[in-house]
């Protein structure tokens, strides 16, 4: 088999076994990687197969009233990072990726570093969770000494940094703001080292609360982030300025917000209730 006959499945895939594009993807590169890496044989393609559509999804997004619930379910570092993402419109790895040197107490705001998209941004630091933050900075510390008396101490730094700069991984600065509770094995320089937390530290934090709070929505750390933006918008904030928040490079991202306000077919009164 070759191009044609590949081409022939990838649409068998999309139109009769109605995969999603993903899957559709997922094949293809697979048998890209078959044909250039294993059978080393030439493989020329048109690209003339009919493509799986990629369905296009409304946000969840909580009212105010529900974040409140589920937050009110939450303590500890999990409550803090969801508070993060919903007051800063952080995504989940942006929150957990965050080091002490990125929080600026002064300026009352917090700098994301390489987020999706490799443009770094700043976002507002909620004024009510100051002092979380600090007592919160002040704990890492205090875990952070007793890693260097221990002869540890060390973190991952981004890019090539640890070469130009060989002691910054040890200095505070560059402490991750939420980090593991286990030092762990650099599988890159063999070291031990303190990670940041893994991501479904918060994921489960977050889907359990949700059902304590009571809410039937299907509910993840990235809900926080689309409840910033709606909530902003709905407080009648400019878009662009939600835009510049969220790190969207096109306002039309942004846009999808829009629909899930009282602006969109909300705003207009069914015929059913006398409008």
């Amino acid at each position: 088999m070759r191009g044609l006959e590949i081409e022939q499945f990838l649409t068998h895939l999309a139109v009769e076994k109605m995969v999603a594009a993903s899957t559709q993807n997922q094949a293809l590169s697979a048998l890209l990687f078959l044909y250039r890496e294993v059978l080393d044989l030439p493989l020329e393609l048109t690209f003339q197969s009919v493509q799986a559509r990629r369905p296009k999804h409304l946000p969840t997004v909580l009212s105010k009233t529900e974040v409140e619930r589920v937050l009110r379910q939450m303590s500890g570092e999990t409550l803090l990072m969801a508070q993060l993402l919903y007051g800063g419109g952080l995504r989940m790895m942006e929150c957990l990726r965050l080091r002490v040197k990125d929080v600026d107490f002064e300026q009352h705001q917090i700098m994301v570093r390489d987020p999706k998209g490799m443009q770094d941004r700043a976002t507002m630091l909620p004024e009510t969770l100051k002092l979380s933050l600090q007592a919160q900075l002040q704990a890492v510390k205090h875990l952070h000494e007793r890693d260097l008396a221990s002869g540890y101490g060390e973190v991952s730094l981004p890019n090539a940094l640890a070469r130009k700069y060989p002691n910054a991984a040890k200095e505070w600065a560059w402490q991750f703001v939420f980090p593991a509770s286990q030092l762990s094995l650099d599988p890159y320089e063999g070291k031990k080292k303190r990670h940041h937390k893994h991501e479904s530290v918060l994921q489960k934090a977050v889907r359990q609360t949700t059902i304590q709070a009571g809410i039937h929505k299907i509910v993840g750390p990235h809900t926080f982030r689309h409840c910033f933006a709606t909530h902003l918008l709905e407080a009648g904030y400019d878009i662009r300025m939600v835009q510049e928040l969220l790190s969207h490079k096109d306002v039309k991202t942004t846009m999808i917000y829009t629909h899930v306000l009282n602006r969109g077919p909300q705003a207009v009164r069914s015929p059913l209730d006398g409008g």
